[in-house]
């Protein structure tokens, strides 16, 4: 099921620190290229410690690594 709520730079992120590759972040981190693959797609959305390791990885915060979008949280 596609996580249309939570958005990512990795892809960015990766590329801005010398061209990391998917498998080289997968193993900083502690998980298969696929799961990277996956969160950087959109199609999973990372538990919050790998949040926290990912972002670690790139020196940066969990919010400028990832976003949620608000949308359908407002009463109707």
């Amino acid at each position: 099921m596609a996580n249309r709520e939570l958005s990512n730079n990795i892809r960015r992120l990766r590329f801005e620190n010398g061209e990391m590759t998917q498998q080289q972040l997968a193993d900083k981190v502690g998980v298969t290229r696929q799961t990277i693959i996956a969160i950087e797609a959109g199609k999973y959305a990372p538990s919050l410690p790998l949040a926290f390791r990912i972002a670690r990885v790139f020196n940066v915060t969990v919010e400028q690594v990832f976003q949620y979008s608000s949308i359908g949280l407002q009463g109707t």
